[in-house]
């Protein structure tokens, strides 16, 4: 069968007071996604969180970051590929409902166009690659502004 593959990954629920989570479609994947990203080498979930954050929406600022989750998700079967995801959930203020932000950094997704938007993550959607399978964990909205209360 094969050596199996194991890619390291960091997942990132942002969300802002209102307790709605940032999102974006596609590119190359049917339904929504949010902001993740392959590890580099030597580098933590925690660091790979932020970089990809920033890399794939121009937020640069998080705050409240907390490990949510961290499992083995099989990408595809043969040749065996699974990715270790590690979830976070970040806060961020961001009074943009939504924006395209592209990516300059000179990687694989140079280039790339990332349309962002908020939605209630209450609100049952499909997402790709099983990347809701942890949104349960969010804070309901109030609890997210006394969250932000509390930390400002």
């Amino acid at each position: 069968m094969g050596d199996v593959t194991y890619v390291r990954k960091a997942c990132a629920y942002v969300t802002r007071g209102t307790g709605e989570l940032l999102v974006f479609e596609g590119p190359g994947h049917d339904g929504l996604q949010i902001p993740k990203g392959t590890l580099e080498p030597g580098e933590s979930p925690r660091e790979g969180l932020f970089r990809e954050v920033c890399e794939e929406s121009g937020l640069a600022t998080l705050s409240a970051t907390r490990h949510l989750s961290t499992d083995v998700w099989t990408r595809r079967r043969r040749p065996p590929k699974r990715y270790v995801r590690n979830f976070f959930h970040s806060r961020v203020h961001e009074p943009r409902d939504r924006w395209i932000h592209t990516v300059t950094d000179g990687g694989d997704e140079d280039g790339s166009e990332f349309e962002l938007f908020w939605i209630d993550p209450s609100t049952p959607r499909e997402f790709a690659l099983d990347l809701d399978d942890y949104v349960h964990l969010l804070p309901a909205a109030d609890a997210a502004d006394e969250l932000a209360t509390a930390s400002d």
